[in-house]
């Protein structure tokens, strides 16, 4: 069960005390909590029946003098919560209440008076169970994720005892007196226990790993940027969601805009990802150097790349190398990727610089020539194994000559060639590292159910259901 509600707490819950707009936004509606109850009840359900609880003795007055009790091997055999409900309320909180939950318990019991003593097995049969209890969510100074009980109450309407056992004719007398120890460990119990398995959840949140590593290149911080924010039908949950080269946490030269999730509910979730999250996974990227590459292999499977080759294209080229010479492309972004999301249109604006060597027959590399390029590309979205991938696809680019040993030539010249280098060359191996994809808030045990994907002005949003596999 503490899995489950760690997957909401996780979301409404990351954490960094930063009055700053969002990188990411994630909304819990009341569709979800729904989810979340009707799962969570079934898991504590489980829970109670597997239970070991501990035996307890006691002492009570009656007509005929003390009756000594002990109560042991206690289990719960069923428990139900018809008409549990769960609700929010706006600026607090979570209120969990149920007023007809019923339950029936099997224990051991034994009775000693002056006049007899007897023992055997009983069924409690416990209805008209209300239980109220309200949940406040923050985050502590650390900027953790912090759970609280706020307020608890717990009453029983209803109590009926069975025994059995020797001396039938006194069961009916007796009752009462197991019947108020029951209720009574029931009423001291219930609440503390319930304070009790929120501070496990509590100290759970506290151990989580706030940054998450992407790949060799990046980290993500989930940090909230505020406290959540609860209102009559959802959650909305504030997270830094800015990406960072490893090792380095240095504060990111531009800050997010600021965006708002649209008044939608047919979902359980809602994920808002701005802009900022990926201009910072842009600038990250780049400065871990992970757009730069040597282009070789990927052309190896169509043709070899050779000085000839540039020189059927390029008369200046053919003039410098009369012999053929194998040749390389060293591809080095210029810049980090600039970023644009526009209704139903997510672009990259790509600035490049690419240089061509030649290998001399020493294994020593010539450059030959070096352009400039600037690549439009647009990126196609999709949600797999819980992680946003994406896939570029090449629109236009633009060429300008920066360097030559061969001297000036007129750069369209290689247009045709690049396009054929770009298209089968870089953008596949560009989307053979986006394929590796960006983890979105998630645990163990939980799938997100058929997620859509929509570019909206500024961010995207996710909706999606979640299943939880018990």
């Amino acid at each position: 069960m503490l899995k489950f509600w760690y997957f909401f707490l996780l979301l409404s819950l990351l954490m960094q005390p930063l009055d700053a707009n969002p990188g990411l936004k994630v909304r819990i509606t009341q569709k979800g909590l729904d989810y979340g109850k009707e799962i969570g009840l079934e898991i504590l359900k489980q829970r109670i029946k597997e239970e070991s609880f501990p035996d307890w003795s006691g002492q009570e007055k009656s007509g005929v003098g003390d009756v000594d009790y002990t109560i042991s091997g206690v289990r719960i055999n069923t428990i139900e919560f018809p008409d549990a409900s769960v609700s929010l309320i706006p600026g607090i909180g979570i209120k969990l209440s149920t007023q007809r939950a019923y339950a029936t318990i099997s224990v051991n019991w034994s009775i000693r008076t002056w006049l007899f003593k007897d023992s055997g097995r009983a069924t409690v049969s416990i209805s008209g169970v209300f239980i109220t209890a309200v949940f406040t969510m923050s985050q502590d100074s650390t900027g953790h994720p912090s759970m609280s009980l706020d307020s608890c109450q717990m009453s029983i309407k209803g109590m009926e005892v069975k025994l059995n056992g020797t001396i039938s004719w006194l069961y009916k007398f007796f009752t009462k007196y197991l019947e108020k120890p029951i209720h009574r460990s029931l009423d001291t119990h219930s609440c503390p226990n319930i304070k009790q398995g929120i501070q496990q959840i509590d100290a759970q949140l506290r151990t989580l790993q706030v940054p998450t590593q992407i790949d060799a290149f990046a980290q993500i911080d989930y940090s909230l940027v505020n406290s959540p924010g609860v209102f009559q039908s959802y959650i909305d949950l504030d997270l830094k969601g800015a990406i960072y080269p490893v090792g380095n946490w240095t504060d990111l030269a531009f800050v997010p805009a600021p965006f708002i999730l649209p008044n939608k509910s047919d979902s359980m979730l809602y994920f808002g990802i701005s802009e900022y999250f990926f201009k910072s996974a842009s600038l990250a990227y780049y400065t871990a150097g992970a757009f730069n590459t040597t282009i070789v292999e990927e052309l190896s499977s169509y043709f070899n790349v050779t000085t000839e080759t540039f020189g059927s294209i390029i008369p200046e080229i053919a003039q410098y190398y009369v012999e053929a010479r194998p040749a390389m492309l060293n591809l080095r972004a210029t810049a980090a990727p600039m970023v644009s999301l526009q209704p139903d249109t997510f672009t990259l604006e790509i600035h490049a610089s690419m240089e061509v060597l030649a290998v001399l027959p020493d294994s020593t590399t010539q450059s030959m020539f070096t352009v400039n390029i600037i690549a439009n590309t647009s990126a196609s979205l999709t949600i797999f194994e819980q992680k946003l991938i994406g896939s570029l696809c090449l629109n236009r680019f633009q060429l300008f000559l920066a360097d030559s040993s061969a001297g000036f030539f007129e750069v369209s010249l290689l247009e045709n060639f690049l396009s054929y280098v770009l298209r089968n060359g870089v953008i596949p191996a560009a989307n053979a590292k986006l394929k590796k994809g960006f983890p979105l808030p998630n645990l163990d045990q939980i799938t997100l159910l058929r997620p859509v994907v929509k570019v909206n002005e500024g961010y995207l949003l996710i909706s999606t259901d979640i299943d939880y596999k018990l």
